[in-house]
Parts: C-alpha cells; sequence; structure tokens
C-alpha cells in the first residue's frame, strides 16, 4: 500500500522539461513539436531554447498557445520581418531617399579605420526590435522580469564572444534576452545587454539541456532538435569555414538518461522562413512518431482548461494594446540629438499608447541619420505606465553612392553621389551627384531641413544642370540608325515644402526658376559649318504635389502602388535664335510671354491574382492650357511627354507628346525564380490634339482625338544585389524602326527636370 502511494504520488508529481534548439528558419518546425505534446496531454512544465528556439519558446511562455504561434509565423508581417522589411503601413514616404541610378551605398566614417566601415549585418534588424518588445513587454511586466513567473518557467541563452561562453537569462527584459539570443553574426546586429556585446546562444550552446537540468531538474526531458554540427568546411567554403570558427560543438544528446530527443525534418535554408507549413508539420509528425515512448514515461496528463484559462488570465494582463507610456529616455547620442529623437516620438504627448508609439517609432527609425535606436519598455509598479527607453546610435556621416547603367544604347552613364548627415535640434542633410554619360550628364546639389514639430516637415533648396544629346550615340552592340539632332539643357533652383499625409504619402509645394535651352535644326540637311536654331525660355513657376508610394522597387516594381497628382503654373519668356539652315533670318525673337497650368495625373497599381503572377495597371493623364512657342521643334520640345517604360524617356519621339492627352496600359508580370520576373507591358496613348507641323515648321492641333499610338515592352529581368539586369525588346507604332532590342545592367533613372 506504502509502495503504491509513493508510485502514485511519484506519477502526480512528475515534471517535464522541453528544450528547443537553435537551427534558423527550421525552428519552425519546433511549433509543430508543441502542438503535437500539446494534443496529447503531455505536460509542458519548463522550457529552454537557443535562437529561433527562444523565439518559439518564449512566446509559448508568455502564454501563447501552438496554435497562435503558427498564426503569427505564417503572417506576411513575420516574413517580411525576417528579412528586415517592413509592411508598407508602417513605411515613412516622407524620410525615403529620392529615387536615382545608385547601385549600393557605402556608409563612411572618416576619421576612423578603414574596417570601421564594414556592414556588420545584412538585415536592419528595426522591425525586429520593435517586434519583439511589442509582443513581450506586457508578459515581461505581468512576470514581474521574472521568468519563472511567466506561463511557463522559461530559460534562454546567448552568447558573449569576449569571454566566450554562454549567458543564460533567468530574469530582466525578455524581448531583449530573446533578441541577444537571436543575434546570429552577420546577419543579425548584436546587443549589448549590462555592458556585454551578446550574440546569437548557438554559438556555444545550441541545445542547452544542461541549463534545462541544472536550472529546473525536471524528472523527464523532451528535446527538439532541428540541427546538427557544422560539417568540415573545405577550403573553398568559406561560409563553413567561419561557421566553425565562430561555432562550438554542441551536445545534441540529453544530459540524463530519462529524456527523449525529436528529429524533424529540417532542410530548409537557414533564412528560409517562406515553408513554414511544412516545417510544422514536420515537427508534428516527428513527435507523433514517439508519442508511443513519450507515453510510457510522462505518466501525468496536463489539463487543458486549466492550462486556457491559465493562459487567458495572464494574457489579459498581458495584453500589449493596453500599455501606455509617459516617460522616453534616449541613451547613446549627445543632447541635441535626444532631443530631435524625444520629440519625435512623443509630439509633446504626455502619454502615448503603443500603437502610437509604433507609427512615430518606424517613422523616426526611417531617418538615414539615425542608425539604431534599441527599444525597451519597463513598467512603474506605483503608476502602472510605463517608461520607453532608446539605446540609439547615430549613423554615419557621409554616404557614397556607385551605380549608373551599362547599356547596348546610347544611355550608358556613371553616377556618383556623396551625402552628409548631421543630426541635431534639427535634422541636417546636404547631398550632391553627378551623372556622366554620352546621352545624359547632369549634377545637382540640395540640403535638406528637417523639422521634428507636431506635425513634422522638410525644407529643401536644390539646384540641378542637365544636359541631353539626343544626336550624339554609342553602342556595345549594333549601332543604331541616326537620330535627329537635338540637345538640350536644363537648369533650375527650386526650394520645396514637404509635409506628411499619413505614413506613405506626403503634399510638397514647390516654386523656382528655371532655364530650357534648346538646340536644334529644323532640317536633316545640315553640316558640320552650319549652327543651329535655339529656342531659349527663362520662367518662373510654382507646383503642389501629392504622391503615395508602396512601390516595392524603383524600377520594375511588381508590387504597391504608386500614384501622383500634381497642379504646376508658368510663367516665363521665349527667346528664339534661328541658326544657319533656318528660314527666319532675323538674328533672335523675343516671344511675348507664356504662361499655363498644368494639371498631372498618374496611378500605377500592382495585384496578384494568383501565386507568380501579377498584374500591372497604369493610367497617366495630362490637361495642360499651354501655348504654342515660335516654331513646331520648340513647341514639343516643350510639351509634356508619355514615357512608361524605363527606355522611352531615354529617346525623343514626337508622337508621345500633347498638350493634353490620357493614357494607360496593363503589365503582365510572373516570376517563375526568386528575383526574376518575366514582364510585357502594353499601352495606348491618346491626345486630346496632336500637335503636327506645318510647311513652315510652325506648329498647329490636329482634329481632336484624330492619331493615337501604342508602345510596349517585353522583358526578362533579374533583380540582382546591385540593380536589375534586363533583356527584352521594345516596340513603337508608326516608325520606320518599330522594334529595339535593348540590354541594360542598372537603372534608366536621372535627376529630376524642371518640367517634372
Amino acid at each position: 500500500m506504502l509502495c503504491l502511494t509513493g508510485l502514485s504520488f511519484s506519477s502526480f508529481a512528475q515534471k517535464v522539461g522541453l528544450v528547443l534548439s537553435g537551427g534558423g528558419a527550421s525552428g519552425i518546425a519546433h511549433i509543430g513539436v508543441i502542438k503535437a505534446l500539446e494534443e496529447n496531454g503531455i505536460p509542458i512544465d519548463y522550457i529552454s531554447g537557443t535562437s529561433i528556439g527562444s523565439l518559439i519558446g518564449g512566446l509559448y511562455a508568455a502564454g501563447y498557445s501552438p496554435g497562435e504561434i503558427e498564426k503569427l509565423v505564417r503572417t506576411e508581417n513575420f516574413i517580411k520581418l525576417t528579412k528586415g522589411e517592413l509592411t508598407s503601413r508602417y513605411g515613412y514616404y516622407l524620410k525615403k531617399r529620392d529615387d536615382y541610378a545608385s547601385w549600393i551605398t557605402f556608409k563612411l566614417q572618416l576619421n576612423g579605420p578603414l574596417l570601421n566601415n564594414l556592414p556588420t549585418n545584412a538585415i536592419n534588424s528595426v522591425p525586429i526590435d520593435f517586434y519583439l518588445m511589442e509582443t513581450f513587454a506586457g508578459a515581461n511586466a505581468r512576470s514581474h522580469y521574472n521568468f519563472d513567473s511567466l506561463v511557463v518557467p522559461f530559460r534562454c541563452v546567448a552568447s558573449d564572444i569576449e569571454k566566450k561562453q554562454s549567458v543564460i537569462f533567468r530574469n530582466g527584459d525578455l524581448p531583449s534576452a530573446i533578441r541577444a539570443s537571436m543575434s546570429y553574426p552577420f546577419y543579425l546586429r548584436p546587443i549589448q545587454i549590462d555592458g556585454k556585446l551578446l550574440f546569437d546562444g548557438g554559438l556555444y550552446n545550441n541545445f542547452p539541456t544542461n541549463v534545462m537540468y541544472d536550472d529546473f531538474y525536471p524528472d523527464f526531458i523532451i528535446g527538439s532538435s532541428v540541427t546538427e554540427n557544422s560539417a568540415v568546411p573545405g577550403d573553398d567554403n568559406l561560409y563553413l569555414q567561419l561557421r566553425n570558427m565562430l561555432m562550438s560543438k554542441s551536445n545534441f544528446d540529453n544530459i540524463c538518461d530519462n529524456g527523449i530527443i525529436i528529429e524533424p525534418w529540417a532542410e530548409v535554408g537557414i533564412f528560409n522562413f517562406e515553408d513554414t507549413r511544412r516545417l510544422i508539420d514536420s515537427g508534428y509528425v516527428a513527435t507523433m512518431r514517439v508519442m508511443p515512448q513519450i507515453k510510457m514515461h510522462v505518466k501525468r496528463q496536463a489539463d487543458s482548461l486549466e492550462l486556457a484559462r491559465k493562459r487567458a488570465t495572464f494574457r489579459a494582463a498581458a495584453n500589449s494594446d493596453s500599455i501606455s507610456f509617459n516617460k522616453v529616455v534616449v541613451n547613446g547620442v549627445p543632447e541635441k540629438g535626444s532631443e530631435f529623437i524625444t520629440k519625435s516620438i512623443t509630439k509633446k504627448r504626455q502619454k502615448f499608447t503603443m500603437n502610437q508609439l509604433k507609427r512615430q517609432y518606424f517613422r523616426l527609425m526611417a531617418d538615414e541619420k539615425i542608425r539604431s535606436a534599441y527599444p525597451t519598455a519597463r513598467q512603474d509598479s506605483a503608476s502602472g505606465l510605463f517608461t520607453l527607453t532608446l539605446r540609439a546610435r547615430k549613423d554615419k556621416h557621409f554616404f557614397l553612392d556607385v551605380g549608373g547603367n551599362i547599356s547596348n544604347r546610347p544611355i550608358s552613364n556613371v553616377f556618383l553621389g556623396v551625402q552628409y548627415n548631421q543630426l541635431g535640434r534639427i535634422g541636417f542633410t546636404a547631398y550632391a551627384n553627378g551623372y556622366l554619360g554620352k546621352l545624359n550628364s547632369s549634377t545637382m546639389g540640395k540640403v535638406r531641413f528637417d523639422f521634428p514639430t507636431r506635425t513634422p516637415f522638410y525644407l529643401e533648396p536644390v539646384v540641378s544642370y542637365s544636359r541631353w544629346d539626343y544626336y550624339r550615340s554609342s553602342a556595345l552592340f549594333y549601332n543604331l540608325d541616326k537620330p535627329a539632332y537635338l540637345i538640350q539643357e536644363d537648369a533650375y533652383g527650386e526650394l520645396n515644402v514637404g509635409l506628411p499625409v499619413g505614413n506613405m504619402s506626403k503634399v510638397v509645394l514647390s516654386g523656382g526658376y528655371a532655364e530650357l535651352k534648346n538646340r536644334y535644326y529644323q532640317t536633316d540637311a545640315f553640316t558640320k559649318l552650319d549652327t543651329t536654331d535655339a529656342t531659349v525660355f527663362d520662367y518662373g513657376y510654382t507646383q503642389l504635389s501629392y504622391q503615395i508610394n508602396t512601390l516595392n522597387r524603383k524600377q520594375y516594381a511588381s508590387e504597391g502602388t504608386y500614384i501622383s497628382a500634381r497642379i504646376k503654373y508658368v510663367n516665363g519668356l521665349e527667346s528664339y535664335y534661328p541658326g544657319s539652315t533656318s528660314i527666319d533670318s532675323t538674328i533672335s525673337i523675343h516671344v511675348p510671354a507664356h504662361q499655363w497650368f498644368n494639371v498631372k495625373l498618374v496611378i500605377d497599381k500592382y495585384i496578384r491574382p494568383i501565386k507568380y503572377f501579377k498584374i500591372g495597371v497604369y493610367a497617366e493623364g495630362v490637361y495642360s492650357s499651354q501655348d504654342f512657342f515660335k516654331n513646331y521643334t520648340g513647341t514639343i520640345l516643350s510639351a509634356p511627354a508619355f514615357n512608361p517604360i524605363p527606355e522611352s524617356q531615354t529617346l525623343f519621339i514626337d508622337d508621345y507628346r500633347a498638350h493634353q492627352y490620357v493614357a494607360g496600359g496593363l503589365k503582365a508580370i510572373t516570376s517563375p525564380f526568386k528575383n526574376l520576373d518575366i514582364r510585357f507591358e502594353g499601352y495606348l496613348f491618346q491626345p486630346v490634339l496632336s500637335i503636327t507641323r506645318t510647311a513652315d515648321n510652325t506648329a498647329k492641333y490636329s482634329t481632336p482625338f484624330l492619331y493615337h499610338h501604342f508602345l510596349g515592352m517585353g522583358a526578362l529581368v533579374f533583380h540582382s544585389p546591385i540593380g536589375p539586369l534586363s533583356i527584352g525588346v521594345n516596340y513603337y507604332d508608326k516608325n520606320d524602326n518599330s522594334f529595339s532590342f535593348f540590354f541594360h545592367l542598372g537603372y534608366t533613372i536621372y535627376n529630376k527636370r524642371s518640367s517634372d
């Protein structure tokens, strides 16, 4: 009788510990393991994990059920987090850099060692940093910063590379502990805790059964292992060489005899989080295979109703939506920078919620002057309000952009840009760039002042000069027909004032002065001794524009939406200087002032009806009250142009210019492989009144809607790390050579013209 009583008591008191290994994306299989254990009534009394195991284990310990964890990791938001990306909802268009032909940006600190300028992480850690704080801040406070007081007592490990040893987290800031445990070298930026720079726990202990045994001493240990020690590196495998240098050998055996190890299928790339369903199923199936063995050792059954009640009670008190902040502390930057960050976050509010913080935090982190601002939240026990602490770092002062375009057409160029950033009570940025090529050479300079007021805004003076030479041509593969002689010079200075409208749109008010100079022959019969005609238009302008931009790429986009609406007023003086081939013998002619309004609307939207296939819808409309210039060529040169495909802006085709027009098209995009698109685009251009040439080279309007024109493109585009590699064919109707073959490496993006 005493023996039976003892056995019964032993069975009732039986405690089970679950150990989750690291292993990158493979660790998603841990969810299936937990799911199978819960469904079969196997209790989980303690949990320990490393790296991805610390994230899955931390979610479970904080009261998330296996089903809820599965939903989290299968969302688009989670996939973006693993890539260091944000959903478009939390981007911030006001702080987005303008699009140029840059391939790569080097961030430089000129007063330090050159090696300090090398990047230390492959992805942006900002989205993950905030996600962990948002997810675990409530549970952290509810447990009073003691990991034993979570729904399930929890441990995770990180690596102190200075002392070459593991660091075990038993209390403190739960999201920071998990974040440190996940800091895979060169992929995710390491963080500092208590003065120690901490990396992924898998470097020294990728399967913390010893932590489970020493801290909790359970009766039975269940381990889920989705990784192995590194293979022996070859002399040409740099990744395995670095992995073996960094990682100590881990013991993937249970530390005691009373346990079992589950090894799900996990043959996926270490950072490939796309195949979550298959990984979860593999963890579930692998656990069910050994379930009879587990049940032989674990006689105690978990009470599912009691567990659900416990979770609900804990989560109700740990809901991040109920968190309110009343204080912001900024460390790591000078006082002026701290003031800029604080104002950007609080907007002078006395209190703000987690949702309000989230919006302002990502707006702040879109600023290029700030490299990082690691967030932690701690509750004041008396008031119940939270203090937000940001451990901030300024980004390097100098950015160097390098890029351009290599093409078989006369548009090859090189691009260089340099930017200087300074963080103070207001943000300051100075930028200058240059393009050099046979078709286009240009330079642009601007400074920008960002004001962190309640409604943030910026002031931006800009000066620019560009020269377009449509006559000169150079080809890598074949020669094009000789183009018409046309050289265009565009110089302007303007002042922009920008304000945000939501996160992904902005309003910009601009005013400036420009000079547009066109040199051309109005006949094909000219010699080197002839002089060109010249039209010079000096004008002032005021413009109000509204833009939304959630496109995923600056060229060859396949996701998102772009909308631009603009109204512009122009007032200027035309001067015409006839050349030696002109029928007009006057030395110079000054035309009465031109003034007009221009309204332009552009919509570019992409949808995905089925996987691997996307449809783009493009629409553009222009109304201008512009009148005729002295001659046809001067008129057509100053008229709005329709350039929907990248290469069309490098060509001067009269047929796609008009004072009023509507245009639109469709794009079909399929992606058979990652980063590879097959694109087909077709457009219709419908002028309201086409501009035609008279016998004496002046301009006149045609009958309304008399002409319309088609253009299109078929291309194979590979999105390389430095830019798109595109090969394809363009079509322009009613031309002698309607089809043109193109090959581009890089971007056909240029500095903005005064007419844009």
